[in-house]
């Protein structure tokens, strides 16, 4: 009896056992399979036509996606890299505009489209889009300034749709002079406002902005303030607009006292009344600021070239060793690293001016757009008039700010 006993129990464990074994080795690969497939589901699995918003999943962040210690991940080189670079194709992005679109305007060269940034202490971790989406559920980021930033904006529009099946899951909507980009499973949005100055102009329209005497209005700043109220991730930017002339005309405490102001002089008072906004209605709680530095120009190939007269067209490759043009006012770099950092609200400064500046392959050149329009074949017969070295091609340049934003958000969210 007691042995048909012990075999009763022995039978009885034995399954029980089993399934416990099934139980642990199902969970540990599940586990083993979010990590080493980098969070990409099958987005299909996750659907049904009933649903409207993704089911919140955890970020699951290893090791090697965090920025060590000490590391400046603005000090680098970049890196050729045709294997996994660029991150997404242009004609696979329905949202650039004609000024990026290099390829489909005509250039014959992509060389600009496989340059990786590389830190010289650490790794950045892949750009992820699932994973940044997931930091950005039920969130906004607003990209704010002038046509620059609304490449970065467009860049990071294709970098985090080519993640997302085509449908009715993302839109785009033009509300001048925003723009937003919304992914509705997320309940985010990523968006772009246009204020060239920050401050208020006689240029802030979004697409009639184009007027030959520049007013900029330094101590106003309400009418763009209010649509950056309660943003949870801005990211700022202003500078080329500013450089057009040495002198600016400006009003400071009377709206109808309109006077000259040297140009550095005019930016440091704006940047004072964007400060004052900052102190008085960011919650450092809930929102995050950034800061863009300087995005280079490359007007003049005789500053890396001294042998040569022309410009950024028809440059294929960085430019080696060290290297600042002229086009980079560091007086100006000097005046947003004082403002930005005698804050009591953190701002974080993505300093983006020194690993462009080697970038002078990758404007637009004669490939874009002038007033609105793509150059005429007479006119890209003219280079050294009409090539845009201001501008940059997507993909390209703009990228490398997103992945090091990217990084920053992953980071600052673990």
């Amino acid at each position: 009896m007691k042995q048909l006993q012990d075999s009763r129990r022995i039978h009885f464990i034995f399954p029980v056992a089993l399934a416990s074994l099934l139980l642990l080795g199902s969970a540990r690969f599940i586990l083993d399979y979010l990590k080493n497939n980098e969070y990409h589901f099958r987005w299909q699995s996750y659907f049904s036509a009933e649903n409207k918003v993704r089911p919140k999943i955890p970020i699951l962040v290893s090791n090697d996606e965090i920025i060590e210690d000490g590391c400046n991940v603005f000090d680098g080189q970049w890196i050729w890299d045709n294997v996994t670079y660029p991150l997404y194709r242009e004609d696979s992005c329905p949202f650039l505009v004609k000024q990026s679109t290099c390829q489909r305007n005509g250039r014959p060269d992509s060389l600009y489209q496989n340059w990786r940034w590389q830190p010289n202490g650490c790794n950045l971790p892949r750009f992820n889009a699932l994973k940044l989406l997931e930091i950005l559920r039920d969130k906004r980021l607003m990209f704010v300034g002038d046509s620059i930033q609304r490449g970065m904006f467009e860049s990071m529009v294709c970098l985090v749709q080519s993640a997302l099946p085509d449908g009715r899951k993302k839109s785009m909507e033009r509300i001048p002079p925003r723009k937003v980009f919304t992914i509705q499973e997320f309940n985010a949005s990523i968006e772009y406002y246009w204020a060239p100055f920050l401050i208020e102009s006689i240029s802030d329209h979004a697409t009639n902005h184009t007027v030959r005497k520049r007013l900029v209005k330094l101590d106003e700043i309400a009418k763009h303030s209010k649509q950056w109220e309660g943003v949870d991730f801005l990211v700022f930017e202003s500078y080329v607009w500013w450089m057009y002339k040495p002198s600016i005309n400006a009003t400071y405490g009377s709206s109808s006292d309109v006077q000259e102001f040297n140009v550095t002089t005019a930016y440091r008072l704006a940047m004072e009344t964007w400060a004052n906004w900052i102190e008085s209605s960011i919650n450092p709680n809930k929102q995050k600021v950034f800061f863009v530095t300087m995005s280079p120009t490359h007007l003049w190939s005789w500053e890396w070239s001294p042998e040569r007269d022309g410009n950024c067209f028809n440059e294929s490759y960085p430019i080696e060793g060290s290297y600042w043009g002229t086009g980079s006012n560091q007086e100006i770099m000097s005046i947003v690293k004082k403002i930005t950092k005698s804050l009591k609200v953190n701002v974080q400064l993505l300093n983006i001016t020194q690993m462009s500046e080697y970038r002078k392959d990758g404007h637009s050149s004669i490939y874009g757009e002038r007033q609105g329009k793509l150059l005429t074949k007479e006119q890209r017969l003219d280079p050294k008039t009409y090539s845009d070295c201001i501008h940059w091609c997507l993909p390209g340049v703009p990228d490398a700010w997103n992945e090091i934003l990217y990084a920053i958000l992953l980071q600052d969210y673990r």
